[in-house]
C-alpha cells in the first residue's frame, strides 16, 4: 500500500531549535526633559536639532521651560523644532521616558511616575543608599549614560566629556597665566626667541591626549607621565609626533615639576584617584605656577587639590595657582550639550524603531551596559557592592 505523502519535506520533520521571533514594531516616544537644578549645572540632554529629528520621527518631546537657556538655547528654539513647553515641572516628570544630565533629586524622584524609565548620569561617588531604594520603590528603570558601551566597547558619554575636559584644562591655564587674572604672565604660544611654556600632564587617557594637542596647538613644551606604556605608545602615535613620556617615577615628575608652568592631573583609579604629587613635589614648584586637577572629581592627584566651583575657582597654595572645579565641561555648557546631545538621539530613535526599551535593551549590549535598575530591580553589580543591596543578573530577567 502507498503511503501518503508529507505535505513537510525530510529536514523539516527533524527535531529543529527552538527559535523566538521578537517582533521590532515602531513605537511612539514621549521624553521629558526637567530643567537642572543641580549648583552651577548649565547643560541640557538634547538641542533643539536634536529634537526636530526626534519629533520628524513621531515622538514627542516635552521641554520645561528655560532648561535650555544655561546652554544659550531659548524655548522658542525648542518649539521652533517641534518640542512642547511647560512651565509644570511635576508634568514633566510625569512622562513615561526622562532625560536628565545629573542624577535626579530624592524630591525629584518622588514626581516620576511608577514604571517610567530614566536615564542620567549615575555619579555612584556622590550617592546614598536611599537614592537606588527610592527608585526602587516606584519601580523605576534606570540608565547611566556614562556606563553605555558602544560597539567598539568604549564609552562614549564618557569620552566626549573628557575631550571637552582636557582641550579646556589647557584653556583654563592660559586664562590663569595672564597677569589680568593674578597671573605669572606667561603666554602660550610659540613666540620667536621666547622659550615655550612648560607643561606636564600626568595620565596618558583621553583628559591626557587632548591636553596634550591643544597644548602642543598653543606651542607648549609637552611631558606626558603615565604608568601604563600602552597608553604611553597610544598617545605618541595619536599626536603623531614626538613628546616626551616617562612612567610616573617620582624622580623624574619631580625635576619636570619644578621646571613647568602648568601641570595637569589627569590620573583615574577604579576607587579614588590616587594621589601622584606629593605637597611637598608642589612646593618645589616655580611660584607662580599653575595646577589643574581635572582628577577632583575622584578626589584630586595631587596632595594639595581642594574642590572649587566655578564661582571663586582658584586657591593658592605654596605661591602655586590650583584650580579644582570638578564639572569642568560645564563651564561651555553649549559645546558639552551637542556633544550629550549627539550621543542621545541616535539611542533614542533606535528606541523608538526597536519598539521601546524592552527591545533594545535585548538587542543592544552597550545599552544593556548602562542599566542599573530594571523595574525597581537593581542590575549592576558594582552598585549593589558598594551600597550593599542585592542585585540580578539582567540576563536572567530579560529573556
Amino acid at each position: 500500500m502507498n503511503q501518503p505523502s508529507s505535505p513537510f519535506s525530510k529536514q523539516q520533520l527533524l527535531p529543529q531549535e527552538e527559535t523566538l521571533e521578537v517582533l521590532k514594531q515602531k513605537r511612539e516616544l514621549f521624553i521629558g526633559i526637567p530643567k537642572e537644578n543641580q549648583y552651577q549645572e548649565q547643560r541640557v540632554c538634547l538641542t533643539p536639532d536634536a529634537v526636530n529629528a526626534i519629533t520628524a520621527h513621531g515622538h514627542r518631546v516635552l521641554i520645561e521651560s528655560g532648561a535650555g537657556e544655561g546652554a544659550h538655547f531659548s524655548d522658542k528654539d525648542y518649539t521652533n523644532a517641534g518640542g512642547e513647553i511647560t512651565r509644570d515641572t511635576k508634568k514633566v516628570f510625569g512622562c513615561p521616558l526622562l532625560l536628565k544630565v545629573e542624577p535626579p533629586t530624592l524630591s525629584e524622584i518622588e514626581m516620576m511616575h511608577p514604571q517610567a524609565t530614566i536615564i542620567s548620569a549615575l555619579q555612584i561617588k556622590t550617592q546614598e543608599k536611599k537614592y537606588f531604594e527610592h527608585l526602587a520603590k516606584k519601580r523605576i528603570t534606570a540608565i547611566a549614560f556614562e556606563y553605555i558601551r558602544d560597539e567598539d566597547g568604549k564609552y562614549p558619554a564618557v569620552r566626549s566629556l573628557s575631550e571637552i575636559a582636557g582641550i579646556s584644562s589647557v584653556l583654563i591655564a592660559a586664562e590663569l597665566m595672564a597677569a589680568t587674572n593674578d597671573g605669572n604672565g606667561l603666554m602660550f604660544g610659540n613666540i620667536s626667541g621666547v622659550p615655550p611654556v612648560e607643561v606636564v600632564i600626568i595620565g596618558a587617557g583621553t583628559v591626557g591626549e587632548f591636553a596634550a594637542r591643544s597644548a602642543i596647538g598653543l606651542g607648549a613644551n609637552v611631558k606626558i607621565f603615565d604608568n601604563s606604556l600602552t597608553k604611553l605608545r597610544t598617545i605618541q602615535s595619536r599626536l603623531r609626533q614626538t613628546v616626551y613620556t616617562s612612567t610616573i617615577q617620582p624622580k623624574n615628575l619631580l625635576k619636570a615639576l619644578k621646571r613647568c608652568d602648568v601641570a595637569i592631573g589627569a590620573v583615574r583609579g577604579t576607587d579614588r584617584a590616587p594621589v601622584v604629587v606629593s605637597g611637598t613635589m608642589v612646593e618645589n614648584m616655580k611660584k607662580g605656577a599653575v595646577i589643574i586637577d581635572v582628577s577632583i572629581d575622584m578626589g584630586g592627584c595631587f596632595e594639595t587639590s581642594e574642590v572649587t566651583d566655578h564661582n571663586k575657582p582658584t586657591f593658592e597654595k605654596y605661591g602655586v595657582i590650583h584650580y579644582g572645579v570638578p564639572n569642568i565641561p560645564s563651564r561651555y555648557p553649549k559645546t558639552a550639550t551637542v556633544s550629550i546631545s549627539n550621543i542621545f538621539t541616535p539611542y533614542l530613535l533606535k528606541l523608538g524603531e526597536e519598539g521601546g526599551l524592552e527591545n533594545s535593551l535585548r538587542f543592544d549590549k552597550g545599552l544593556r551596559n548602562g542599566l542599573y535598575l530594571y523595574h525597581g530591580i537593581l542590575t549592576n553589580k558594582s552598585v549593589g557592592e558598594w551600597f550593599d543591596l542585592q542585585y540580578s543578573d539582567i540576563n536572567f530577567l530579560i529573556f
